[in-house]
């Protein structure tokens, strides 16, 4: 019997999201089976932890620390360390903008904020690996951060994301994140606001909140739930979303932590399985800073996961419209396969 991917009735179909308010073009003939549509590109073994920065013990060979978990400078046995990176995308060292420079509307001083959170001082502990309670901890580590940069008044956008495996841009093996501030909103973060204000316009109602309910579900827990967006832009993309309507992801408290933790770590260990260890990247989509009261209906934080199972060509960079293989509906049904329990 054929697969869905490989069924004579699957055609392609374009898709618009929503919330990213992008179009996606799903071309079943493109790809394999779901289930075989696995990473040709695994995750490596760790190399030695001998020459690794992050690892404990090598504190001293680390751009400067801003806080460590638990909060006691002189404690060797900490658990999450969050330091400036050492090769900083944008610089705090730089006069905070006060104006453009050089050609109007075009430039800005390069002033923000680019730090490093090393989720483990142990080199062969990957995130998915750690209770859910583990991290939770570095997502309240994340929310922290968060909070120390909104005293920065210039300071529009924070992205968290955590880049892992070589091809998915990680430049250590050892398990860390990154969080960037920017003196800007990022277009894309605009253009998802655009997307959700559309849609409420037209609906009364939030995006987010409403595919909650449909089909693609893989898992859900008390106030969290995993699912393949409608128009996933990558094969396998999963979205973590709060049940609760909710713009900011640093509104999280100490026990919706632990709950996303636990979800977290369940969405990591379900694509390894299935996707054969693929390298990886997950952002947390929140929502400006500074978000306006009429924005709040319709502004939903979530995290969202990339397995890196396909390059980007010429089409996709030129038209900024993507080609997924995967239809979302065969891409949850090899999700919820992996039968694993959902950590309380």
């Amino acid at each position: 019997m054929a697969s869905p991917a490989q069924a004579p009735s699957r055609i392609p179909e374009l898709r618009h999201d929503p919330v990213t308010n992008r179009w996606v073009i799903f071309s079943p003939a493109r790809a394999k089976r779901p289930s075989d549509f696995k990473s040709k590109t695994p995750q490596s073994a760790n190399p030695s932890s001998e020459s690794c920065p992050f690892c404990g013990g090598r504190e001293h060979d680390c751009a400067p620390e801003i806080f460590r978990v638990p909060p006691d400078s002189a404690n060797p046995n900490w658990k999450i360390r969050v330091i400036e990176n050492l090769y900083p995308a944008l610089s705090r060292n730089v006069a905070v903008p006060d104006g453009e420079i050089g050609c109007p509307g075009r430039v800005l001083g390069g002033f923000g904020y680019h730090d490093v959170v090393i989720e483990t001082p142990i080199h062969s502990v990957q995130l998915c690996d750690m209770e859910g309670r583990e991290i939770g901890e570095v997502l309240l580590a994340y929310k922290l951060r968060i909070e120390q940069i909104m005293r920065c008044e210039f300071i529009k956008y924070v992205q968290v994301f955590k880049n892992h495996g070589a091809s998915a841009g990680a430049s250590f093996s050892h398990s860390h994140s990154q969080i960037l501030a920017l003196p800007i909103i990022p277009p894309s973060v605009s253009l998802r606001l655009e997307g959700s204000k559309e849609h409420f316009d037209k609906t009364g109602k939030c995006n987010l909140c409403e595919a909650l309910g449909e089909e693609l579900v893989i898992d859900k827990t008390a106030h969290f739930i995993s699912i393949v967006p409608f128009a996933a832009t990558y094969p396998f993309e999963i979205w973590i979303v709060p049940l609760d309507h909710c713009p900011h992801f640093h509104e999280l408290d100490h026990h919706r932590a632990v709950d996303l933790g636990g979800l977290l770590r369940l969405m990591l260990n379900k694509i390894s399985i299935q996707l054969n260890y693929p390298p990886f990247n997950f952002m947390i989509q929140t929502s400006p800073l500074q978000v306006k009261d009429s924005q709040l209906p319709y502004a939903h934080w979530y995290l969202q996961i990339v397995p890196q199972l396909s390059g980007l060509g010429g089409f996709e960079i030129g038209s900024g419209c993507y080609i997924n293989p995967v239809f979302p509906e065969d891409a949850v049904k090899v999700l919820r396969d992996v039968n694993l329990p959902v950590e309380q």
